[in-house]
């Protein structure tokens, strides 16, 4: 693994990175920038996202205003996203005027889409579930000729935290499902995966092609929504290696550079299915601030301004991450919860400044570093960190 400070003879470094989008992906990327004395000017619509306490400076748009991307553009080396939910053909026009997007609009186009992202991962020859564009299975019929309930529907674009995703049981939810979204073409079906556990990876590739990969982990997710992430994942060396060379083969296919989150499910007869694909870094991997020797984050603004990558592993035997996700309606920062968290050994409490609390909303994450791996000291600690926010 390089150092990394050092840098590639081919690859010029940048020191001024720009970042279309100001939420708490974007804060966490701020921090990590700082500590790497790069500078991040972020380009977010509202004072009060959580990415501007930290951002070297601000541009106050929307992040799919392409005149504040120009403007933006003029300040740094460097461009990259906060999330996937960008326009590509707005875009390109400032691409093909010279501006450096990392990752690279290229290597974003095969993802944003879902029905494009399950086409492309098949064109690779990578183990996905089976799916077919909702437009061609309008009819029950249709669809019972290659699925059997459950099925699983997803907008084909702007979904996230479960948003987007229907678990679809029986003919008569297929029926009333169908009945107030006449577009079936904005949806993908596919096979509900009856799988053992759910996995995630973080895998980097650098302008240079060198790739590194973060521990696999198992996620837990509640109403489809992140709620803990184990690290290591309770899998076998086998399966690690599978997962690192199915990642291996899609940064490499799309020359990404930069970081981006991989979900995985892993079958009763251990067959690793790719789920999603985020490009980007991810609710997954927020355990790397603290378990790992270098975070998702650092790992990659390293990337994207031509640096070497640093050393992702662990640097504890395991830790936990939960998700402190909103419970209630109200307006509050729960310090006192946050100050009891505080005071688990080995825990951090990472708060991202939202004033407003609903149901499932990620307000902050905790992280634990632990000793064993333990399943016994897993559950503990996990049933400790809920007991504490949910009570």
């Amino acid at each position: 693994m390089s150092n990394p400070n050092s840098t590639f003879p081919d690859c010029q470094v940048y020191k001024r990175v720009g970042v279309i989008g100001g939420g708490q992906l974007a804060w966490m990327l701020g921090l990590a920038a700082r500590d790497l004395g790069i500078e991040l000017i972020v380009q977010t619509p509202s004072a009060t996202d959580s990415a501007v306490s930290v951002a070297r400076d601000v541009i106050y748009a929307p992040i799919d205003d392409l005149a504040a991307t120009q403007a933006l553009s003029q300040r740094v080396d460097v461009i990259t996203f906060e999330n996937e939910f960008v326009d590509l053909v707005g875009l390109e026009k400032l691409a093909d005027a010279g501006v450096c997007f990392r990752p690279s609009l290229s290597s974003l186009a095969p993802l944003l889409d879902k029905l494009e992202q399950r086409q492309f991962l098949e064109s690779l020859g990578l183990a996905i579930p089976k799916f077919v564009g909702a437009d061609h299975v309008a009819t029950l019929t249709e669809v019972s000729k290659t699925f059997a309930f459950p099925v699983v529907v997803k907008a084909r674009r702007h979904g996230y935290d479960g948003q987007g995703t229907f678990v679809i049981k029986d003919v008569g939810a297929w029926d009333s499902f169908w009945q107030d979204r006449p577009d079936f073409n904005s949806f993908l079906i596919e096979a509900f995966v009856p799988f053992r556990c759910e996995l995630g990876l973080m895998a980097a590739r650098s302008v240079s092609g060198e790739v590194a990969f973060h521990p696999l982990v198992e996620t837990q997710q509640e109403d489809q929504v992140c709620r803990r992430v184990i690290a290591p994942g309770p899998v076998s060396s086998e399966i690690t290696s599978q997962a690192q060379a199915m990642a291996q083969t899609l940064l490499e296919a799309l020359d990404f550079v930069g970081i981006l989150g991989i979900e995985f499910f892993l079958t009763a007869d251990n067959q690793l299915l790719i789920n999603e694909i985020a490009p980007r870094t991810h609710n997954s991997g927020h355990y790397t601030i603290e378990a790992c020797h270098t975070s998702q984050f650092a790992q990659h603004l390293l990337a994207i301004t031509g640096r070497g990558l640093g050393n992702p592993d662990l640097q504890s035997p395991a830790g936990v991450m939960i998700n402190l996700l909103g419970f209630e309606t109200a307006t509050s920062d729960y310090g006192e919860k946050r100050q009891t968290l505080s005071q688990i050994p080995q825990a951090t409490v990472h708060w991202y400044g939202k004033t407003q609390a609903y149901p499932g909303r990620k307000l902050g994450h905790v992280t634990v570093l632990l000793h064993n791996q333990e399943p016994e000291t897993i559950t503990k600690t996990l049933s400790q960190i809920e007991s504490i926010w949910y009570s």
